[in-house]
């Protein structure tokens, strides 16, 4: 019996070991607020900061809408994200590695980033593409702890189609 619960807690740290946080989760109530009443309010490590200057100049179109703030509001964000962006967040695994495979670009949005594509290879664009997820900007659809920054591969439940394999 000792050996079976033993076997059951090394189990259980050895899951809660994979589920590390792997991104800055948003520490911050106002980008929560604004970005977040619409969509998932990224964590900033998943942009550079070139990337987040250049969407927050263009709030006026945001991916069809307009996303426009106060200037004190707009400062606040801007200074958020530039403060916790991709390369200012290396200690991080995922933000490390976007910044890696960045090849010098200013991607326009999250989906589009070389790193991103390059992690989703593997999944059939129809799981990716259904209503249920509608595409990579759509994090929390498929990655179950997002908003903790959790994005391993052992946290990943796409609808239709169940846990995520590595294969």
């Amino acid at each position: 019996m000792k050996k079976i619960v033993l076997l059951g807690v090394i189990s259980s740290l050895l899951f809660a070991a994979s589920l590390r946080v792997s991104i800055k989760p948003v520490d911050n109530a106002i980008y929560e607020k604004e970005c977040g009443s619409c969509h998932f309010a990224y964590p900033a490590g998943l942009l550079p900061s070139n990337a987040w200057n250049k969407m927050m100049l263009n709030l006026d179109d945001h991916f069809g809408d307009d996303a426009t703030v106060d200037d004190d509001t707009f400062q606040i964000l801007s200074s958020y994200l530039n403060l916790n962006s991709a390369e200012k967040s290396k200690q991080y695994k995922r933000s490390r590695k976007i910044v890696e495979n960045l090849n010098r670009s200013i991607p326009n949005s999250i989906s589009t980033m070389p790193y991103i594509k390059k992690k989703h290879e593997k999944i059939k664009e129809h799981l990716i593409t259904q209503k249920e997820v509608r595409g990579l900007f759509n994090c929390t659809a498929c990655h179950q702890n997002a908003k903790k920054g959790i994005f391993s591969d052992e946290d990943i439940d796409i609808p239709n189609y169940g846990k995520w394999e590595k294969k």
